[in-house]
Protein backbone atom coordinates (compact mmCIF):
# COMPACT_ATOMS: atom_id res chain seq x y z
CA UNK A 1 0.00 0.00 0.00
CA UNK A 2 1.20 3.16 -0.90
CA UNK A 3 0.15 6.24 0.89
CA UNK A 4 1.49 10.10 1.47
CA UNK A 5 3.89 8.46 3.65
CA UNK A 6 5.67 6.28 1.14
CA UNK A 7 5.54 2.26 1.34
CA UNK A 8 4.01 0.76 4.36
CA UNK A 9 5.87 -2.09 5.55
CA UNK A 10 4.73 -5.15 7.92
CA UNK A 11 7.01 -7.53 9.99
CA UNK A 12 6.63 -10.88 9.61
CA UNK A 13 7.30 -12.76 13.01
CA UNK A 14 7.19 -16.30 14.30
CA UNK A 15 7.13 -17.72 17.51
CA UNK A 16 5.92 -20.41 19.20
CA UNK A 17 2.49 -18.76 20.49
CA UNK A 18 -0.86 -20.88 20.70
CA UNK A 19 -2.76 -17.47 19.82
CA UNK A 20 -2.71 -13.92 19.11
CA UNK A 21 -3.57 -12.98 22.77
CA UNK A 22 -0.32 -15.15 23.84
CA UNK A 23 1.84 -13.43 21.27
CA UNK A 24 0.49 -9.98 21.46
CA UNK A 25 1.58 -10.49 25.53
CA UNK A 26 4.70 -11.95 24.65
CA UNK A 27 5.17 -8.46 22.32
CA UNK A 28 4.09 -6.11 25.12
CA UNK A 29 5.81 -7.64 28.54
CA UNK A 30 9.23 -6.24 27.71
CA UNK A 31 8.52 -2.78 26.78
CA UNK A 32 6.48 -2.39 29.79
CA UNK A 33 8.48 -4.20 32.13
CA UNK A 34 10.86 -1.58 30.83
CA UNK A 35 8.99 1.40 31.43
CA UNK A 36 8.18 -0.01 35.42
CA UNK A 37 11.43 0.04 35.81
CA UNK A 38 11.98 3.37 34.72
CA UNK A 39 8.22 5.38 35.62
CA UNK A 40 7.15 3.27 38.71
CA UNK A 41 3.80 1.66 37.29
CA UNK A 42 1.76 0.88 33.93
CA UNK A 43 -1.71 2.29 33.22
CA UNK A 44 -2.76 1.08 30.01
CA UNK A 45 -2.75 4.36 28.25
CA UNK A 46 0.50 4.37 28.52
CA UNK A 47 1.11 1.99 26.07
CA UNK A 48 0.70 5.19 23.59
CA UNK A 49 3.50 6.71 25.39
CA UNK A 50 6.21 3.35 25.55
CA UNK A 51 8.37 3.68 22.36
CA UNK A 52 9.27 0.53 20.84
CA UNK A 53 11.69 2.34 18.17
CA UNK A 54 12.08 6.49 17.17
CA UNK A 55 8.51 7.46 16.61
CA UNK A 56 6.80 3.98 17.01
CA UNK A 57 4.73 3.58 20.02
CA UNK A 58 3.61 0.31 21.24
CA UNK A 59 0.12 1.29 21.59
CA UNK A 60 -0.02 1.60 17.82
CA UNK A 61 1.21 -1.88 16.81
CA UNK A 62 -1.49 -4.59 16.36
CA UNK A 63 -0.71 -8.07 16.17
CA UNK A 64 -2.65 -10.67 14.01
CA UNK A 65 -2.02 -14.39 13.73
CA UNK A 66 -1.81 -15.12 9.80
CA UNK A 67 -0.66 -19.22 10.00
CA UNK A 68 0.16 -21.24 12.77
CA UNK A 69 3.06 -19.55 15.05
CA UNK A 70 3.27 -17.28 12.32
CA UNK A 71 2.19 -13.60 12.73
CA UNK A 72 1.89 -10.08 10.79
CA UNK A 73 2.99 -6.87 13.00
CA UNK A 74 1.81 -3.42 11.67
CA UNK A 75 0.56 0.42 12.41
CA UNK A 76 -2.71 0.83 13.56
CA UNK A 77 -2.50 4.50 12.81
CA UNK A 78 -2.92 5.78 9.25
CA UNK A 79 -1.03 8.53 9.45
CA UNK A 80 1.99 6.93 11.05
CA UNK A 81 2.62 3.89 8.86
CA UNK A 82 5.87 1.18 9.52
CA UNK A 83 7.65 3.27 6.88
CA UNK A 84 10.74 0.55 5.79
CA UNK A 85 13.16 2.39 8.31
CA UNK A 86 10.81 1.88 10.87
CA UNK A 87 10.01 -1.49 10.49
CA UNK A 88 13.77 -2.52 10.51
CA UNK A 89 14.17 -0.72 14.09
CA UNK A 90 10.93 -2.43 14.92
CA UNK A 91 12.34 -5.80 14.08
CA UNK A 92 15.69 -4.80 15.82
CA UNK A 93 13.86 -3.93 18.77
CA UNK A 94 11.65 -7.79 19.06
CA UNK A 95 15.18 -8.93 18.22
CA UNK A 96 17.25 -7.26 21.23
CA UNK A 97 14.27 -8.49 23.36
CA UNK A 98 13.81 -12.21 21.97
CA UNK A 99 10.72 -12.13 21.62
CA UNK A 100 10.22 -14.15 18.05
CA UNK A 101 12.22 -16.31 16.35
CA UNK A 102 12.23 -15.45 13.21
CA UNK A 103 11.89 -11.75 11.91
CA UNK A 104 10.91 -10.57 8.74
CA UNK A 105 9.95 -7.17 7.28
CA UNK A 106 8.51 -6.93 3.84
CA UNK A 107 6.02 -4.17 1.89
CA UNK A 108 2.61 -4.16 2.05
CA UNK A 109 0.98 -6.18 -0.68
CA UNK A 110 -0.56 -3.53 -3.17
CA UNK A 111 -4.15 -3.39 -3.31
CA UNK A 112 -5.72 -4.41 -6.64
CA UNK A 113 -8.24 -1.54 -8.23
Amino acid sequence: MTNKHGREYRLIVEGLYQNESEARRALHDPFIEEWVEKKGRFRIHNLDEIEVAKGVSLGSLILTMIDEDTFEILSNDVNLPLTEKKARMVAEALQRQAIFDEIDVEPMEEEAT
